[in-house]
């Protein structure tokens, strides 16, 4: 799976930093919300345990059709690479009025399969996502927006057999 399975637990204050785009405003309802997420971010939580800090761009591409979401750590692997990089995609499938969501990351590979596709509905100013692993084994992620703060918070939680 294309998330780590290790990840027990996240939980990143988003901050807009500047966030500048010469991407068109999107205005309807579903897309409105993600339109918050258009910019250059800092993401910092922590991820099992330990303080991470991520740099995210988010854009609108293919014709605005997908929030492109570009995550890379501060934090760096023994090679010298970013300990973590992913390319995330979301869209609005207006067909089946939810959320569509393609993660892709460095942790394993096998993002272009169902494991690594997740649908939501909206919830409020949160998209909970569920990419389904296995029959028992579950990563739940939910994007909430903070309109006073203007800011996002990412959970990201591994549920295995109905536990976090």
């Amino acid at each position: 799976m294309v998330l780590v399975r290790g990840i027990v637990y996240l939980l990143c204050s988003v901050l807009l930093c500047g966030s500048i785009s010469a991407e068109p405003v999107l205005s309807s309802a579903p897309t409105a919300l993600l339109n918050h997420l258009v910019g250059t971010w800092m993401l910092r939580g922590t991820i099992a345990g330990k303080q991470t800090t991520h740099d995210v761009q988010a854009a609108w591409v293919l014709n605005n059709e997908y929030l492109q979401l570009h995550e890379i750590s501060h934090e760096k692997s023994a090679s010298g690479r970013a300990a973590y990089e992913a390319i995330v995609y979301i869209n609005w499938d207006v067909k089946a009025r939810q959320y569509t969501c393609l993660w892709l990351d460095s942790t394993a590979g096998g993002g272009l399969s169902p494991e690594g596709i997740a649908r939501a509905n909206q919830a409020g100013d949160s998209i909970p996502f569920t990419f389904t692993l296995s029959a028992s084994d579950q990563i739940h992620t939910t994007f909430s927006y903070d309109k006073p703060a203007d800011t996002w918070q990412w959970l990201i939680d591994n549920v295995v057999n109905g536990r976090t």
